[in-house]
């Protein structure tokens, strides 16, 4: 018989109650409390709490408060990693953040979804499908990631977007849903804002 953990991990249908899901979800939401309460100075306890929540993390993590986890288990992040205010990680499933990642406020990243059917979803049945962000991407505010989306290294996701479909490596992209709108090019690399030259040492 497959278990729930197992339909989680598979991206198959379940109900997420039972096996200790409950307590574990229970332990997640406690840790946040935690974090979101801290004093801004309280860079200790951060840290403490932020190793107990996660699932992996690298050197050089920040989130600013709030933040909202379902499991916190499933969330990996990579080094230098910066999350703005209001990050919401639905992680019933996996969500894998590369190196040097840049999250503005008010984002929401959810590897889970419902079916669509009516009937399935009076049960509360849902699936969890991995969600994966490569290296130097940048993710502007008010974005909704979906299930089983990856989106590629170096990318910026514009603000407002929805990303309902995979994003290529080294793009700018935006809009509901969202799409590639150029390739990062020439003109990013001596402008850093429309028409406002890089001068200088940074």
């Amino acid at each position: 018989m497959t278990t729930i953990r197992e339909k989680m991990k598979n991206g198959m249908l379940y109900v997420d109650i039972g096996e200790g899901l409950d307590e574990e979800r229970q332990q997640c939401k406690e840790l946040c409390f935690d974090y979101n309460n801290t004093r801004p100075t309280d860079l200790k306890t951060r840290e403490t709490i932020l190793k107990q929540l996660l699932g992996s993390a690298g050197e050089n993590i920040w989130f600013e408060p709030p933040i909202h986890m379902a499991y916190g288990k499933h969330v990996h992040i990579g080094n230098d990693f910066y999350a703005n205010f209001n990050l919401t990680l639905v992680d019933d499933g996996e969500i894998f953040i590369g190196n040097n990642v840049m999250i503005a406020p008010n984002v929401t990243i959810t590897p889970t979804g419902h079916p669509i059917r009516p009937d399935l979803r009076l049960k509360g049945t849902q699936f969890s499908i991995p969600v994966k962000i490569g290296n130097n991407v940048w993710i502007g505010c008010n974005v909704v990631i979906l299930p089983g989306i990856t989106i590629g290294d170096n990318s910026v996701i514009g603000s407002g977007s929805v990303v309902t479909h995979d994003i290529p490596e080294n793009v700018v992209a935006f809009g509901n849903p969202c799409r590639v709108i150029r390739k990062i090019n020439d003109h990013d690399q001596e402008f850093y804002f429309k028409n406002r030259k890089i001068e200088g040492k940074i």
